[in-house]
């Protein structure tokens, strides 16, 4: 109901740097991070940040498991690409 409200976009670039903080800070002390929720599953382009970003897991809806087990594998094979291409 608050989403839709405009109260609450998981898109928005304020929600994305907290989302990145919170995953550099967890990774540094050895913790893992997990996301849940409706987000990576209704915008594909937030699951590809989530895996950008270096998520450990993310939970989705049954509806888009296979569509999203390719697009992280698309996502992390493109970074494992660029990397050895220095970009």
């Amino acid at each position: 109901i608050l989403n839709n409200m405009g109260y609450f976009d998981e898109r928005n670039e304020a929600v994305k740097r907290a989302i990145s903080t919170l995953i550099k800070a967890a990774h540094k002390h050895g913790k893992t991070v997990s996301i849940c929720g409706q987000g990576p599953s209704q915008y594909p382009e937030f699951a590809e940040f989530l895996v950008q970003e270096g998520i450990d897991s993310i939970s989705v809806n049954p509806d888009t498991v296979a569509y999203t087990r390719r697009l992280v594998a698309s996502v992390e094979q493109r970074m494992i690409l660029n990397k050895i291409r220095g970009i």
